[in-house]
């Protein structure tokens, strides 16, 4: 027979198992970058000891060229590919959506989708092995900064699509159809109605790509040239030669932003959200206030 004891223990794994694994996940992963965020305040270059807290590592952070020349190019990069994917995200998750058929629509959807499932290592060699065969040919492009957002851009606007496309799957098309049945032309109701319908979704593509850039060094490191080097092609190059404390106040600016930006978009979309429950609630009530008996 089970003491009690044991059967203490068994009912409380059943009420709060969910909730302890859960735990156990975060702290599996987030465990390290907290150690990683505290060991960037030491005083000292011992990895292993805590010895006190500094800000040596970011002063001699905003010291090293490299780090702040990567920074501002990771950047740059980042907001442009934001940008480029955010904008054909949406123009191919339209195509996807509104035009069921047309010849070539398979093969199109599984290119655009191909850089979901495709490793980084792969999508890196093939755009190098493209931007090589150009440049001999037309002499353009220069490996470099440019060479890296059609690099991201391709990955990002992957992504991009999937957020977008889910959205346009949700959305009214009576809206649509009421414009053009008041005489508005197909473009007039893809930028009056459409895109302002889907502007969330459109927002989240370009912070997922903006993201996915930032923190990109995979393909990074296939399409950079001599002297250009992100803010995460840096931080590997510092890794590989030894422990740096510098690298872990790096990669804590670099934690601190990606945050920022995630919060930022968390509080936005809230505050849509309750404006918009609020705005239905409102027309709700309007509309059965004129329905009910004077």
């Amino acid at each position: 027979m089970p003491g009690s004891d044991d059967v203490a223990i068994k009912a409380f794994l059943e009420k709060h198992f969910s909730k302890l694994w859960l735990t156990l996940v975060y702290l599996f992963l987030y465990l390290p970058l907290f150690f990683m965020i505290v060991f960037s305040f030491n005083s000292t270059r011992q990895d292993a000891r805590f010895t006190g807290l500094s800000m040596r590592w970011y002063q001699a952070l905003t010291h090293d060229t490299k780090i702040v020349e990567g920074f501002w190019l990771s950047l740059k990069v980042a907001t442009v590919t934001g940008l480029l994917s955010a904008v054909l995200a949406t123009f191919a998750a339209f195509v996807l959506v509104r035009y069921r058929r047309f010849p070539g629509r398979t093969i199109f959807s599984g290119m655009v989708n191909a850089p979901l499932v495709m490793p980084e290592v792969v999508i890196g060699l093939s755009m190098l092995l493209l931007m090589v065969g150009a440049q001999n040919l037309f002499g353009w492009p220069q490996r470099g900064m440019l060479t890296i957002i059609l690099g991201h851009t391709l990955l990002g606007m992957a992504y991009g699509m999937v957020v977008v496309q889910s959205r346009l799957l949700e959305m009214d098309r009576s809206i649509e159809e009421a414009a053009m049945n008041l005489g508005a032309r197909p473009h007039q109701v893809f930028f009056l109605v459409t895109v302002p319908n889907i502007f969330q979704a459109i927002l989240a593509a370009f912070l997922l790509s903006f993201t996915l850039s930032f923190d990109d060094v995979v393909i990074a490191e296939f399409l950079s040239g001599p002297g250009v080097n992100t803010l995460p092609q840096v931080i590997f190059g510092y890794a590989r030669r030894g422990i740096n404390p510098t690298i872990y106040a790096a990669a804590t600016l670099l934690i601190v932003l990606v945050t920022t930006v995630v919060v930022a978009y968390s509080i936005l979309v809230a505050r849509q959200t309750r404006r918009r429950e609020r705005e239905i609630a409102a027309a709700t009530r309007a509309e059965l206030a004129a329905l009910s008996p004077q």
